[in-house]
């Protein structure tokens, strides 16, 4: 299939079980359930990794936020996640009460403050995530590299699609209505 080519949604019954994800018809079907899938087992892994430290599932989400891009303003973070700058305040003094993350005066702006992991209560979350790691890895060099450089494009682009559509969940500004 040409690149520019737009795969079709699935065509929807008006008597679909609504309780229930339709068989898999094409190949994006199939790859839209398995996406599914590996989300919701990932949710669930990631949930007893957080409740095996003491902390909760958005709490760890976070701290991989932070491990992936490094240093941040509490805004950035607000902005990765879709949190409330007061969501993301009251998860950040759980993470700072539970010891994981400190924060620290940002050079780059003084008005603000930068949300740091700390070292050694990551070394306890790394080796919980060590082998998962470590086979995906093994599964992934089973790959010829065209396959792999197609899943690197293919995720590259879903992530900046989600990214742009993030905005979408925002909660909108109150119209308090004509007041003339």
């Amino acid at each position: 299939m040409p690149v520019n080519e737009q795969i079709p949604a699935r065509a929807t019954s008006a008597k679909a079980d609504p309780t229930r994800v339709p068989a898999p018809v094409t190949a994006a079907d199939r790859i839209v359930l398995e996406i599914r899938r590996f989300i919701a087992a990932a949710i669930f892994f990631n949930a007893q990794a957080a409740e095996k430290v003491g902390l909760g599932l958005t709490d760890m989400q976070i701290v991989h936020m932070l491990a992936l891009n490094g240093p941040s303003t509490p805004t950035r973070l607000s902005a990765w996640t879709g949190l409330s700058s007061g969501k993301i305040t009251v998860a950040l003094d759980r993470l700072e009460k539970a010891g994981y993350v400190g924060r620290e005066a940002n050079l780059a702006d003084r008005r603000s403050l930068l949300v740091t992991l700390v070292p050694a209560r990551m070394r306890k979350l790394a080796a919980m995530y060590k082998g998962v790691e470590s086979e995906t890895r093994r599964l992934l060099a089973t790959l010829p590299q065209h396959d792999l450089d197609a899943v690197i494009r293919f995720f590259e682009t879903l992530r900046a699609a989600r990214m742009e559509s993030k905005a979408l969940l925002q909660p909108q500004p109150r119209s308090h209505g004509n007041r003339s």
